[in-house]
């Protein structure tokens, strides 16, 4: 055979062998990627909540899959990187994977379902991107603990969330710590909140009066003889043993008169109440007078200006350098009522008119959510606003020359509810029973959360301690954490400082700022006990008539 007729019997053979009919010719792996991803018939795009406990997740794809690879695609996990049992079925000519749970997920737990690279098409091609799909089930609606009336609920959330001050009181001086999670750190404004709590214990019988009494000898005692005081005012936090000051900043190093005035407000509402002719309470009125008396509320002015300035600091170097202003609309109405109410330190009404309402500068004006709010910052602010200064001073039928107090503190609140039911930001669990946006631990920080600084944190303490402005959206609010949320929330010193549904995330912190408001508010909505005592003062009477204030109370 000559080399001519090998070339044309090898290019036969060759051409032969790979001519192939169309049935027969290879197939070319086709790259494909995810089309559509839906959970529970809706079209996946972010991730979802309150997602029932056994639900279905279809995948969509470009071209039909290879059935032997899915299993090892797709993975069914929890936040914790637990594996979930799952099955799997495929429709629409092999390009839907339809996952499913084996059993009903738990309840109110994030998962997260992924199909991965692993998983190739039937031509064996590459799945372009993973794809995944998260979400968090449903809250487990029923009943945490047995109804009971809303008398006795009240009771319990009174009573628990006494235990914080009376349990974690410093064994030596009865002082109040910042938080439950610092047994250093012993805070002013905590201790004047943990005083009117303790009226309000003996009040409500979890306490007698002797104890309540012989507590209040030893931290009256304390804060006359052993606390740093700078010109008669109290630092915002202080060693609980010793009494030296703890900065709380590099420059807040000494006085902080606003807390000194939370701490006043609870130890002249204290004094009122202890009204016996024994030698002992005698003795405790005595002492709180000589502590009252001593703080220097005209210092503040700072060389005698038209305003009170937050913080001094004893430091030659520092002394004003803070430089904060103590203006309204805020937490420190308390602290002009008292300056003016001052027996030995007083201050003239122009540093009111001209300092904390800025010359009427205090006035709002607008109406938001059909509720028109008369002082303060855009939609009000965070709600201890109304609470911290109305611990003691009473609200109702108070007017001055800038607002009707009433109105004041039941439009903050109504217009901070309304905004958590329209949830404009879509904050999971925002609703009429989960609202409240105050200054609270959230998760790594503290934040004061409002409606124009709102991160998704509700506080319970909003809520709770607005009961005697807004009672019916308060006890809906309550009636949901304590039966709902109490597996979460509800712990040994009543309900934890902050949560979020929409981050899965619990607080495990109580703030001593936080709880005192709840027992205090709870009771004044229940009785007016701690309104009445402090509005008897005699002083404050006096300081509120020269302010300019008018009320049924005075």
């Amino acid at each position: 055979m000559n080399w001519l007729y090998r070339v044309l019997i090898f290019g036969a053979i060759s051409f032969s062998s790979c001519k192939k009919d169309n049935n027969d010719s290879p197939v070319k792996p086709l790259d494909f990627g995810p089309v559509q991803v839906s959970l529970n018939g809706v079209h996946y795009t972010k991730p979802e909540y309150d997602v029932n406990r056994k639900p279905r997740l279809v995948f969509k794809f470009t071209q039909p899959v290879l059935k032997e690879s899915v299993a090892s695609a797709i993975s069914f996990k929890d936040a914790a990187s637990q594996a979930i049992p799952f099955t799997t079925a495929l429709q629409n000519a092999d390009s839907v994977i339809v996952v499913e749970p084996s059993a009903n997920l738990d309840y109110y737990k994030r998962y997260q379902v992924t199909v991965s690279a692993l998983l190739k098409s039937a031509s064996n091609g590459r799945l372009l991107s993973n794809v995944s799909a998260s979400f968090v089930t449903s809250i487990d609606s029923s009943r945490k603990f047995p109804l009971i009336s809303e008398e006795a609920l009240l009771d319990s959330v009174q009573k628990r969330t006494f235990k914080y001050f009376w349990d974690l009181a410093h064994p030596v001086s009865g002082m109040i710590r910042e938080r439950n999670t610092d047994a250093n750190t012993y805070t002013s404004g905590g201790t004047g909140f943990g005083i009117m709590a303790i009226v309000a214990a003996i009040h409500r019988g979890f306490i007698t009066r002797n104890q309540g009494l012989q507590r209040l000898e030893t931290m009256v005692s304390f804060l006359k003889n052993t606390v740093d005081t700078y010109h008669g005012a109290f630092p915002h936090w202080f060693n609980g043993q010793t009494g030296k000051t703890i900065p709380f900043s590099a420059n807040d190093n000494g006085a902080d008169i606003v807390e000194t005035s939370f701490l006043v407000q609870g130890l002249l509402t204290a004094r009122q109440y202890f009204d016996g002719v024994g030698a002992a309470e005698v003795q405790l009125r005595e002492d709180i007078n000589t502590i009252v008396d001593r703080v220097e509320w005209d210092w503040f002015r700072k060389n005698n200006e038209d305003v009170l300035y937050w913080h001094w600091s004893p430091n030659p170097a520092n002394g004003w350098v803070m430089n904060m202003q103590v203006k309204g609309w805020n937490e420190c109405l308390i602290t002009y009522i008292l300056a003016a109410s001052s027996k030995t330190h007083t201050i003239p009404r122009e540093v009111y008119d001209i300092g904390w309402a800025s010359s009427g500068g205090i006035k709002n004006g607008k109406t938001y959510y059909n509720y028109t709010l008369p002082l303060g910052p855009e939609l009000g602010g965070p709600l201890f606003f109304s609470h911290y200064s109305f611990l003691g001073v009473n609200p109702n039928g108070l007017t001055d020359t800038y607002a009707s107090y009433t109105t004041q503190a039941r439009n903050h609140t109504l217009i901070n509810y309304n905004y958590c039911v329209a949830n404009p930001k879509n904050y999971y669990g925002y609703s009429d029973s989960v609202w409240g946006l105050t200054a609270s631990d959230i998760q790594n920080g503290y934040q004061a959360s409002s409606p124009t600084n709102d991160l998704g944190y509700i506080a319970p303490t909003a809520a709770l301690s607005s009961f005697p402005y807004a009672p019916e959206q308060s006890m809906k609010a309550l009636k949901f954490y304590y039966y709902v949320l109490g597996d979460k929330i509800w712990k040994e010193y009543g309900f934890v400082d902050a949560f979020s549904l929409h981050h899965e995330w619990f607080a495990n912190t109580y703030l001593a700022i936080d709880q005192g408001p709840i027992i205090v508010m709870i009771e004044n909505y229940r009785s007016g006990l701690l309104w009445d005592l402090l509005m008897s003062c005699p002083e404050i009477k006096a300081g509120l008539i020269k302010l300019g204030f008018d009320s049924p109370h005075l």
